[in-house]
């Protein structure tokens, strides 16, 4: 086996897509705490107060055996009147809840219709599952409409429609209205992944979903990334999660986030109403990076969004290497994102952006952006000649 995976790394690695482990460095520009939780000292309190008061930390077991705890309890009714559903479930991760969804929930004579772009926690899940399925076009209602007649014509007892809200490496956001819509015509289940949106999006940091009026539909927010803390949950009428409680393997079998954890969570839901402020300076910031990178780049592509996130379009995998390397020397944390977590000839730089982003630093990016794209071409040139 060793010699098959030195291999198989080697050949990673020649192609510019070799990964490692590397920590922060430089300005972040490269996380998802995108509203600076992850360090707010109201947080850091609520979770040393249920240290003090719980006086533990892990869970010692699974939720159906000894790791069920009063705050874990706690959150998940408190996010359920968060979000205004009927039930939230509290899970380890973003990935742990996408699997338990889509290998629990269809059936054998169901088909899963996914958006191509979809996280690939969603793509294992379907792959777990006995349910047919068909990928449709990026944010494409009208392939999606398509796919969903052809399934139905197949014979498909039960229709899921999967999509993010905001997807983690484009930066846009999905036609969520026009997918509920096309969920209630084909009386399919959809199910929505707002894991950069829960907190940034929506009139009140609901995600894109609020205000939609998407009663039945299943979300996924997750924990990590804007509240700052850690774990995943999924909102959705009360008899999904009573099923995911008995079905759900990835929920049965793992031992539960401490409860300490789920009291940072908790806190984290109460700032995103007490302290608004911070997705509104996290819109504007958005804004400025896009703007700003847009127009200063020629032979790279900054897509203007008015999201955290910006990706910045460069094609080959050693170029975005090369770039997320020089930004490091220059003091900028931004990260190359090369296949297969972006399609092939599709690398970029993904620029996250948050509230500790300074508009100076904003700035200074942008300059360093196209310094770096004119001397990469420039080297280029000189060693072919």
């Amino acid at each position: 086996m060793l010699p098959r995976l030195e291999a198989e790394l080697a050949r990673i690695k020649v192609r510019s897509l070799g990964r490692g482990l590397a920590l922060a460095r430089g300005l972040d520009f490269s996380s998802n705490d995108y509203l600076g939780f992850a360090r707010h000292p109201l947080i850091l309190e609520a979770a040393r107060a249920a240290l003090s008061r719980w006086g533990r930390f892990g869970a010692s077991g699974s939720r159906l055996l000894a790791g069920h705890h009063e705050e874990h309890e706690a959150l998940e009714a408190e996010a359920a009147a968060f979000f205004g559903v009927e039930a939230a479930l509290y899970f380890n991760s973003g990935f742990d809840a996408n699997l338990a969804l889509f290998s629990a929930l269809p059936a054998p004579r169901s088909c899963v219709l996914y958006d191509e772009k979809i996280h690939a926690s969603v793509k294992e899940g379907i792959r777990a599952s006995l349910a047919s399925k068909a990928p449709f076009r990026h944010n494409d209602l009208s392939d999606a409409e398509k796919r969903l007649r052809l399934a139905r014509a197949r014979g498909a007892r039960e229709l899921f429609l999967a999509v993010e809200s905001l997807y983690s490496m484009e930066g846009d956001l999905a036609p969520l209205s026009g997918f509920v819509e096309l969920a209630r015509r084909f009386e399919a289940t959809l199910v929505v992944d707002e894991a950069h949106a829960t907190g940034v999006l929506g009139r009140t940091g609901r995600g894109a979903l609020e205000g939609l009026n998407a009663s039945g539909v299943i979300a996924l927010h997750t924990c990590g990334k804007a509240l700052g803390a850690a774990g995943a949950l999924v909102t959705a009428p009360r008899l999904v999660v009573d099923y995911l409680i008995n079905r759900a393997r990835p929920f049965l079998y793992s031992t539960a986030q401490p409860p300490v954890v789920a009291a940072a969570v908790r806190r984290a839901l109460s700032l995103v109403d007490e302290e608004p402020w911070r997705r509104e300076r996290l819109s504007a910031l958005s804004i400025l990076a896009s703007s700003r990178f847009e127009g200063v780049l020629s032979r790279w592509t900054a897509r203007e969004r008015a999201t955290p996130i910006v990706p910045i379009l460069i094609g080959s995998d050693e170029e975005a290497v090369a770039a997320s390397e020089e930004l490091s020397r220059r003091g900028f944390d931004v990260r190359a994102v090369r296949p297969p977590t972006v399609a092939q000839g599709a690398a970029r730089l993904r620029v996250s952006i948050n509230i500790q982003n300074r508009e100076r630093e904003i700035e200074e990016l942008s300059a360093s952006l196209a310094e770096i794209e004119k001397s990469l071409v420039t080297t280029a040139a000189a060693a072919a000649a």
